[in-house]
């Protein structure tokens, strides 16, 4: 939602086209990122390290991508619960960020990352002003005193 700022609500001001840059960008950047995971990848090879720390570099990163993935995933339509300790995952979605960028660029796709979960958030906090506001008969401070 960073760089929707408001535009989700209405669906105005550009949305479909940040929605687009966001698509576009998450996946240059996952590309990028592969070229470089790439590139370090043979860095390994000319390192000359064994089958055994090249097998298991690549088991790490499919890994901890497709974690990175499902947390990044799960992130768009539920926020975490207060008693689970989601911090302790971000060394492993930093390892993981392809995972995490391939997220963003399919949610870009249907929506801007994190506005249904928003705008059910949006939503709820609309009506509970209403009723509330509803509930009100004027200024309270106009009201005439009664007499004893």
């Amino acid at each position: 939602m960073r760089f929707f700022g408001t535009t989700w609500v209405n669906h105005d001001n550009g949305y479909a086209l940040r929605r687009a840059g966001a698509a576009a960008g998450s996946l240059l950047a996952a590309v990028a990122a592969a070229f470089v995971l790439r590139f370090a990848y043979e860095g390994l090879q000319l390192g000359d390290v064994g089958g055994f720390v090249s097998v298991t570099v690549v088991v790490m990163f499919a890994v901890c991508s497709a974690i990175a993935f499902v947390k990044t995933w799960e992130s768009f339509s539920k926020r975490p619960a207060p008693g689970t300790d989601d911090a302790s995952l971000k060394g492993l979605k930093a390892i993981g960020f392809i995972g995490s960028l391939i997220a963003y660029f399919l949610r870009s796709l249907v929506e801007a990352p994190g506005e249904k979960l928003r705008r059910a958030e949006y939503e709820r906090a609309a009506a509970e002003f209403e009723r509330r506001r509803a509930s009100r008969t004027g200024n309270p401070a106009a009201r005439r005193k009664r007499k004893k």
